[in-house]
């Protein structure tokens, strides 16, 4: 019965999620159900306000620093020009000659230097619905090519990416953003050769048979900023990009801020924090273990310091700073109180008798290589929630120190398993029901059945190779 409960719960969740409820509300009820179900009527009150409230405490107090800086740097982009000015750049650069590439590679260079990624699908979905046009490409490839872009190598693979996905298993597994750089790299060379190789042959199919952009009533994406609850909002912060646009920014001046996020994270993470005695930390908070906390502090330092950099050298031109950053600030309260609500639904399920059951079954998959374990937890957990961050913190809050256990037992770096469930998380999240899908297809005025195979083949099939492949060299060679 506990087992069933669980599977009821869940199958729910993704039910109402797909249609649109909140997740704020649909994770206490339905870890309330699972409860129920499981016949621990007595204990629904304590479970609710001592392990689900508890540990969504707990997650907003460890990553809510992340979203604030991660949200507030993305509306300053918008906001400043820079984004605008670096999606133009490389249009310019590349033209209408290679419409996919052109586009995947603006979404690559905005989110890998730290800009949210419906902050970039917003901006850049005006330049490629104008691109395709102008190239007479089907529009309904452009989903899939901001989601290539967005959503795939630059969200879980390459090394020191600023997203929340790469952030999370750092308390969990003492590693920082840049674990198993060579391997990150191999992942993502992976899925942005395939995908484009993918998404150009969809190209050339569609113009073998005589397939244009397509007859559309276009809408601006202003026009779907409704529907930011509906999306993976671990991965969004604002979906209003143009309400304080700057002048024009120079494409030198626009990427400094991108550099800049990447450049200091490796230079604390590899240079300053490694220089210094932080034991002074252990002894005056008895709880932070700085090599455990230095990998995100690392993260932070970078995203403040570009956001001063942006305010500071743009001072003249902003039209309403207050306004911005009051935008982006407000902006980073939903996505991290859902992924808490869903950190905290898994804590609920965790503490079920059922949960015993499906946990050895996971932890037992491959017991000579808990690599695979770990992928298939954060693999199932990440489709299940339709979020990527919501069952990556769910699978290391409950199962985090037995996959830390296991690796040392096998010998297994940190930093590949750090690797591994970033890419794990990245995989089956943009399932149909994923808010992600939902909300890029109602920005580009799409529908599932014209856009999501093609979106499906680069954001599932695509990662999961690449992951596959991450597993079997690291089991080979190990972390490098």
């Amino acid at each position: 019965m506990g087992m069933l409960a669980i599977i009821i719960s869940l199958l729910l969740l993704m039910f109402f999620a797909y249609r649109g409820i909140s997740v704020l509300l649909l994770a206490p009820l339905m870890a309330s159900l699972a409860v129920l179900l499981s016949g621990d009527v007595a204990f629904l009150l304590p479970v609710y306000t001592d392990t689900f409230m508890k540990t969504l405490g707990n997650y907003v107090i460890q990553f809510f620093p992340l979203f604030l800086l991660g949200a507030l740097f993305g509306q300053l982009m918008a906001d400043s020009g820079a984004a605008q000015s670096i999606s133009n750049g490389i249009v310019n650069r590349l033209g209408t000659h290679h419409v996919v590439l052109t586009v995947v590679i603006a979404c690559a260079v905005l989110t890998y230097g730290g800009v949210s990624l419906f902050v970039v699908a917003f901006a850049i979905y005006p330049i490629s619905r104008e691109l395709f046009r102008q190239a007479n490409v089907p529009k309904r490839l452009i989903p899939a090519s901001i989601a290539l872009g967005s959503f795939t190598f630059t969200m879980t693979a390459l090394p020191g990416t600023p997203s929340i996905q790469n952030a999370i298993p750092i308390p969990y597994f003492g590693t920082n953003s840049f674990a198993a750089p060579g391997l990150g790299v191999i992942a993502g060379l992976i899925m942005l050769g395939l995908g484009i190789l993918y998404l150009q042959s969809r190209v050339k199919k569609a113009a073998a048979c005589g397939e244009g952009y397509g007859t559309h009533t276009e809408r601006e994406a202003t026009d779907t900023t409704d529907t930011t609850d509906t999306t993976d909002t671990t991965d969004t912060t604002t979906a209003d990009t143009a309400t304080n646009s700057a002048p024009t920014m120079p494409l030198a001046i626009a990427l400094i801020p991108l550099v800049m996020v990447i450049g200091l994270n490796a230079l604390f993470t590899y240079g300053i924090f490694p220089a210094m005695d932080l034991s002074f930390i252990s002894d005056n908070f008895e709880n932070v273990t700085p090599s455990r906390q230095t990998g995100l502090w690392a993260v932070l330092i970078a995203l403040l310091s570009a956001s001063a950099w942006l305010i500071i050298t743009r001072w003249r031109y902003w039209q309403d700073l207050k306004a911005t950053v009051n935008q982006g600030c407000l902006g980073s309260l939903l996505p991290i109180f859902n992924t808490a609500s869903e950190v905290g639904y898994g804590a609920v399920i965790a503490t079920l008798a059922g949960f015993a059951i499906i946990r050895d079954a996971v932890l037992n998959v491959s017991p000579g290589n808990p690599l695979i374990s770990e992928a298939m937890a954060m693999s199932v957990l990440a489709g299940i929630t339709g979020s990527s961050s919501g069952g990556l913190s769910i699978a290391l809050q409950t199962l985090g120190s037995e996959y830390l256990a296991m690796a040392e037992q096998a010998g297994i770096s940190p930093e590949l398993m750090h690797r591994v469930a970033t890419l794990a998380a990245g995989g089956m999240d943009t399932l149909p029901h994923s808010g992600a899908v939902i909300t890029l297809l109602a920005i580009c005025g799409l529908t599932h059945r014209q856009s999501y195979g093609n979106l499906a083949m680069v954001t599932i099939l695509l990662p999961i190779a690449a992951l596959v492949s991450v597993i079997t060299l690291g089991t080979l060679f190990g972390s490098f």
